[in-house]
């Protein structure tokens, strides 16, 4: 009886904590791999994963498609009467066409883009999601809007990446153009003096003032798709930008323009965004590792090679991330955007992105 008690298969953890369809989800614990040979049936809620990966201790499957969001139980066939949860993320809304992070206003508010295909106009430039749920079109005229970001004080600014230009928007949804000559306009980040941020991705970074006037800020090496930007809460900017490397870098850059490099651990990284805490979450969209990071900093650039990052979304292809005021986080992939009620912290004693 002892013996049997002691062999019980059980579940002691699942990596990580959060996902969306598509997702790769390692469960581990103690006998749960079955028999050799053959691999156990795992069900979120009442759907069944696919399984690519199961030993004695190691279950590792896809998130399916088809569920609810929210809490989920993941239960294995080889583990009877044990159950793990997992977060996954609720769709909110369809249709879209993101290359960069969407935004949050001080409301709540979501902000997304159906940027399209260069140079083609779409019916609709820009969508909101209120606090309620409800997805609606808020600009339209716009071509190619690409990246998003909330000027302190409130008022929303987009770039096109087509005209290299930059637009604020108001309430009601009527544009206006502010900045112009920007290259391929992609990557917003507003600092707390409302002094925006704008990266061309052919290697320029450009300050645009308050008053509209433009200058070079610093370079970074060309991208082949996109800057993505994210100021943290102390005023340094971050930045990434995807090349036809191995591993590309994240940048940091601090106030007077000097750029030092955080980590290349990425492959292809794209939208970022810094949480409530102060930690710095970044996408991997390089096939086999994509889902949302959150960044570990030692703060010191000489160190880029200490810093290390979590899994904290599984998923099969993002595109950007944001977060509200309450700890909310949305991720999105090109055409999808789901929302947790908030990701999993970090561990305690985690360092923060500084």
């Amino acid at each position: 009886m002892c013996a049997a008690t002691l062999t019980r298969p059980r579940i002691t953890s699942v990596r990580p904590l959060a996902a969306i369809s598509g997702g790769r989800v390692t469960v581990r614990g103690t006998g749960i791999g079955g028999e050799p040979g053959r691999l156990p049936e795992v069900r979120f809620g009442e759907v069944a994963a696919r399984v690519v990966y199961g030993d004695r201790d190691t279950v590792t499957c896809r998130v399916p498609v088809g569920l609810d969001g929210g809490a989920t139980p993941i239960r294995l066939s080889t583990a009877p009467g044990e159950t793990a949860f997992i977060e996954i993320g609720t769709p909110v809304a369809t249709g879209l066409h993101q290359v960069d992070s969407p935004a949050f206003g001080d409301d709540g508010t979501l902000y997304l883009t159906h940027s399209g295909t260069r140079g083609a106009s779409s019916p609709v430039s820009l969508f909101r999601v209120g606090t309620d749920g409800f997805c609606e079109p808020f600009v339209t005229g716009l071509t190619n809007p690409t990246s998003l970001a909330f000027q302190p004080g409130g008022r929303l600014f987009v770039s096109s990446r087509f005209d290299g230009t930059v637009s604020a928007v108001d309430a009601d949804g009527r544009v206006e153009e502010v900045a112009t000559d920007l290259g391929v306009a992609c990557g917003l980040a507003f600092d707390a003096a409302g002094i925006l941020h704008v990266g061309d991705r052919s290697g320029t970074l450009f300050r645009v003032t308050q008053s509209g006037e433009v200058s070079p800020f610093t370079t970074l090496p060309p991208s082949v798709a996109a800057f993505h930007l994210a100021m943290a809460p102390t005023g340094i900017l971050y930045v990434a930008a995807p090349t036809l490397a191995t591993h590309d870098a994240i940048y940091r850059i601090d106030r007077d323009g000097t750029v030092s490099t955080v980590t290349r651990r990425f492959g292809r990284p794209q939208g970022m965004a810094f949480d409530a805490h102060g930690a710095l979450h970044v996408v991997e969209a390089l096939a086999g590792a994509s889902g949302l990071y959150r960044l570990r900093d030692s703060g010191d650039p000489g160190d880029a090679d200490e810093t290390d990052a979590e899994l904290v979304v599984a998923a099969s292809a993002l595109v950007g991330v944001a977060f509200d005021g309450s700890g909310a986080a949305v991720v999105v992939s090109e055409d999808i955007a789901y929302r947790f009620g908030r990701l999993p912290a970090p561990p305690a004693g985690r360092g923060q992105a500084r």
